[in-house]
């Protein structure tokens, strides 16, 4: 008997337990150790741009731990997925540390999940109101 790999909704589901419960190693468990990572911005935005490894995406989200305060709103909204895709669309309000200054941010994030893991992370973002926040 064979297990059937996990769907892209589940593996979505358990990156957002894992992440807003503040399980980074958790949630970097759920990545391939190749992966089409993408995060656009500008310039002096610190965690803008692309990654294709584990340990990329752990950089990654040691720079939002180190630029921003906690979370003071994180909701997510609606999450529209098929057995490879998944979409999830929401809003973040954060406090950049450096500047004093808050942004919300309302996103979608497209998920690409493969034998469990995964493989592609889209974040689209308010690039403006992030950037003029730093």
């Amino acid at each position: 008997m064979t297990t059937a790999a996990p769907t892209a909704r589940a593996v979505v589901d358990a990156f957002f337990d894992r992440f807003g419960s503040g399980d980074v190693p958790g949630a970097l468990d759920l990545f391939a150790e190749r992966v089409d990572f993408e995060v656009g911005g500008a310039p002096n935005v610190p965690w803008a741009g692309s990654r294709s490894t584990r340990s990329g995406i752990a950089e990654f989200f040691a720079i939002l731990t180190k630029e921003l305060t906690p979370a003071k709103e994180f909701t997510l909204h609606t999450t529209v997925a098929d057995d490879r895709h998944a979409v999830v669309l929401g809003r973040s309000r954060f406090g950049v540390r450096a500047t004093g200054r808050t942004f919300t941010n309302d996103f979608a994030l497209h998920i690409t999940v493969a034998d469990g893991r995964i493989v592609g992370y889209r974040m689209y973002e308010d690039t403006h109101a992030i950037s003029t926040a730093f």
